[in-house]
């Protein structure tokens, strides 16, 4: 159906340009032809019956044309879209957004600037084309490669207009009290209490580490030991992150609350505990956590790589899972071969990314020729620290 609708049109885009082609070449045609009956007005849109006649030759002409020549560029245009859809399906869907719009900024400066060089004799008539094909193209290349910036920009701009929208909420629900009441007392932290509470050698968990939700499986393992922790302003952030009005934030704290509801229905002998202190005179979460760890003598868990340093520097012990991931995966030596798939650009030009089924990531280089496509790899070097582990390798 859409090829009897291609040809079609062909053919009457042939006929529509025959038909316009011999009727400017009329004036040659009928110059040793001048009989007075060719002159005669016809009276359809001020054409003379020379012209008409011209017009319905050439049209039935091109149209001929058209259907014949028609099979033929079907197949091509065919082959041409075959090849347009391969490349594309190679780009990211980001890329091709991105080019998109890249591509329709191009074209739009070059549209200004062609007017302004329009007016020059000869060449201005062909400044405008050449504009938009320099232009088009460089809009294209350069939103491709800074799409993370530009699109990190629009971010910024949204969280400023959704903080300005949160302030003017904030201002229209506040209304003057009625009666002046004395503010409530904050609660204070019984240190001698807490001290008391170091026999049960506590595990405290932090935000990131339950939104993770590996320490649930960890768990169930049995390799944890006492008491799991959960302080009431980790509860209190997790509820925060969950009501966020951005959707990934509020996903990642219902998440977060899923997994404290998973450790607690456990059936482990894990023991889980709900403590309701705070330390008022402390901002941030990652603070109150470390003085909370410091006075129970506990240890903290935790994938947050600056709070593990924070924590260690003021003696406290931490457990890092991602140490722990780390020590049990397997082994990579320098000249190991793997299979992979490329799934995007690295930061250098050139490289390649890609990832094991654990979240390894590995830096391919020259791996951007290869991209979307599983090719073998041979290790160059490895690098393991306690935020994750980072392979190198180079094509085979």
């Amino acid at each position: 159906m859409l090829d009897k609708a291609i040809r079609f049109l062909i053919t009457l885009t042939c006929a529509i340009l025959g038909g316009a082609a011999l009727n400017l070449a009329s004036p040659l045609l009928f110059t040793y032809i001048s009989p007075e009956f060719f002159q005669a007005e016809t009276g359809i849109f001020e054409l003379t019956l020379a012209s008409l006649v011209c017009i319905l030759a050439g049209a039935l002409i091109g149209g001929l044309g058209g259907w014949f020549v028609s099979p033929f560029l079907i197949g091509k245009l065919g082959k041409f879209t075959s090849f347009v859809e391969k490349q594309l399906s190679k780009m990211p869907i980001n890329d091709v957004i991105a080019g998109a719009v890249g591509l329709a900024v191009g074209l739009i400066i070059a549209n200004l600037l062609g007017n302004a060089f329009a007016r020059i004799p000869i060449v201005g008539y062909y400044i405008p084309v050449i504009f938009s094909i320099v232009l088009g193209y460089l809009g294209v290349r350069i939103t491709i490669k800074k799409r993370k910036e530009i699109t990190g920009s629009f971010d910024f701009i949204k969280d400023i207009l959704r903080s300005r929208e949160a302030a003017k909420v904030v201002k229209a629900e506040e209304k003057p009290p009625e009666v002046p009441e004395p503010p409530a007392e904050k609660p204070k932290v019984n240190l001698v209490k807490l001290q008391k509470h170091k026999s049960k050698n506590y595990k405290l968990l932090d935000t990131n580490v339950i939104i993770d939700g590996r320490i649930a499986d960890i768990c169930k393992t049995g390799f944890l030991e006492g008491t799991l922790l959960i302080p009431v302003f980790v509860l209190e952030e997790l509820q925060y992150i969950a009501d966020s009005s951005d959707t990934l934030r509020r996903v990642r704290g219902r998440r977060g609350l899923d997994v404290l509801q998973k450790i607690r229905e456990d059936e482990s002998n894990l023991e889980v505990e709900v403590m309701n202190v705070d330390f008022e005179d402390i901002q941030g979460v990652d603070s109150k956590l470390v003085r909370l760890a410091q006075k129970l003598g506990g240890k903290i868990i935790t994938n947050d790589f600056n709070l593990n340093k924070v924590a260690q520097l003021r003696g406290v012990e931490v457990l890092n899972i991602n140490d722990l991931s780390n020590a049990v995966k397997p082994v990579v030596i320098p000249g190991e071969t793997m299979r992979v798939q490329v799934v995007k650009d690295g930061k250098e030009p050139g490289q390649g990314v890609a990832y094991l089924d654990d979240g390894t990531m590995i830096v391919i280089e020259n791996g951007h020729r290869y991209l979307s496509r599983t090719i073998s790899v041979e290790v160059t070097s490895a690098l393991q620290t306690s935020a994750g582990r980072m392979i190198f390798a180079k094509p085979r």
